[in-house]
């Protein structure tokens, strides 16, 4: 049997002669395979440490696991988190090297809790010096009222139709911030609550599913250190109970 392919040869070579050439092939692959590996890993490292210091410090995206958060936001839904809108960190810490802003009351702020360490989703609701109170799931401002009215049924229709019979829905205007909430009086939940003065440079948060949210009422105030950034639209949305289907008209919009 004829064996081709000798280096820089043109003619058949021996079982003798390929054998021989094998070490060598090999050794030549191992060194080629080495020195692209360390060629690409330099570039790959390079892009993932960009690409991770652009998620720490500047804009990220948080996924939505629980329903604390409904029907403003619901499970599967991908949030676009703004970091830069109170200050700049250093990138993979907490450190702040500048800031140019804090919470505004009613925005809905992601921050690291204060109980357990956990990325949390919630709005604020108080800022430094607030005085908050809730009475029977109505909430207080410095002793005024919030204005509470009907919510637009598109709202409620995020829910699964076996869900909303159970559920009690309004519109809640905080600070700018139109949006909706939403109570279970089935579930036991802390409806009342305060006067509580809010700390110098902390912020009290609550989620709009009132009576389903693990929130400032059980964990306390948040420090201002601990907040990450500004939620500002859903990217993304999947359906979990529906074989994670794209709800499409969430896409891409914006959060009340």
């Amino acid at each position: 049997m004829e064996y081709y392919g000798c280096l820089h040869e043109r003619k058949p070579c021996s079982p003798v002669q390929v054998e021989a050439m094998i070490p060598s092939y090999t050794a030549k692959l191992k060194s080629d395979f080495r020195n692209f590996l360390r060629r690409e890993a330099k570039q790959w490292c390079a892009f993932l440490l960009l690409l991770f210091s652009f998620r720490s410090a500047i804009a990220d995206w948080n996924d939505v696991p629980t329903g604390s958060m409904k029907p403003t936001i619901m499970e599967g839904d991908r949030i676009f988190v703004n970091k830069l809108a109170y200050d700049l960190k250093v990138p993979f810490t907490t450190w702040h090297i500048a800031e140019w802003g804090n919470p505004s009351r009613g925005e809905v702020a992601v921050f690291f809790s204060p109980a357990d360490g956990q990325r949390l989703v919630k709005r604020v609701v108080g800022l430094p010096g607030d005085v908050i109170e809730m009475k029977q799931e109505i909430l207080y401002v410095n002793g005024n009222r919030l204005n509470y009215g009907t919510l637009a049924e598109s709202y409620s229709r995020e829910l699964p139709k076996a869900e909303t019979g159970s559920h009690q829905f309004a519109s809640e205007v905080l600070g700018a911030h139109e949006h909706p909430v939403m109570a279970t009086p089935s579930l036991r939940a802390m409806r009342d609550f305060g006067p509580i003065t809010v700390k110098t440079g902390e912020y009290f948060m609550m989620g709009d599913n009132r009576d389903n949210s693990y929130d400032s009422r059980y964990f306390g105030t948040v420090k201002r250190g601990n907040i990450v950034g500004r939620a500002t639209s859903v990217v993304i949305s999947l359906d979990r109970a529906n074989y994670y289907a794209p709800r499409l008209h969430r896409f891409f919009t914006a959060l009340p």
